[in-house]
């Protein structure tokens, strides 16, 4: 048997760093209509203990029934939105009072957009960013603005028209 040599250790330590990065970007990006379906079935049961009182309780985002909708109009900042991925739109507050509810799926490769910053609303997958008032394409390589999707307030909570 051949002693290590430091080529070869190195060669070894190449090829294994390659096949991580392989591997960790094989499903980053996926495009929502290729992506594994999701399980079916029920949502398992929140748990019922309590937030601790020191931190406020967040819902995540979840499914929209006929009578909670989306989200209060309270959840949504003014300048800023929050991506509700289960329904697949982003809903902005451009101005107080105005709501604005676009496709979360990116024009460019059909990746769900993942948050909402000062910058505009991101793609994860291949950084391009929206305008949080009117979807159009800001940045990266994306051309084509986000699809309008129309919502509207009921009582607090804004609701998919």
């Amino acid at each position: 048997m051949s002693p290590i040599t430091r080529r070869r250790l190195l060669t070894g330590a190449g090829t294994a760093v390659a096949a991580c990065c392989a591997a960790g970007c094989a499903t980053y990006g996926t495009p929502r209509d290729t992506a594994a379906p999701a399980a079916t079935g029920p949502a398992p049961a929140p748990d019922p203990a309590p937030a601790p009182a020191s931190e406020p309780a967040v819902p995540a985002a979840q499914p929209q029934s006929a009578q909670q909708g989306l989200a209060a109009t309270a959840d949504i900042p003014v300048g800023g939105g929050r991506v509700f991925s289960g329904e697949g739109v982003v809903v902005t507050q451009p101005q107080p009072g105005t709501f604005v509810g676009f496709d979360a799926t990116c024009p460019h490769a059909g990746c769900l957009v993942d948050q909402v910053t000062d910058s505009g609303i991101s793609c994860p997958c291949h950084g391009s960013v929206f305008g949080a008032a009117d979807g159009a394409p800001l940045d990266g390589p994306a051309k084509a603005p986000l699809q309008e999707r129309p919502v509207r307030v009921e009582g607090d909570r804004i609701v998919l028209a």
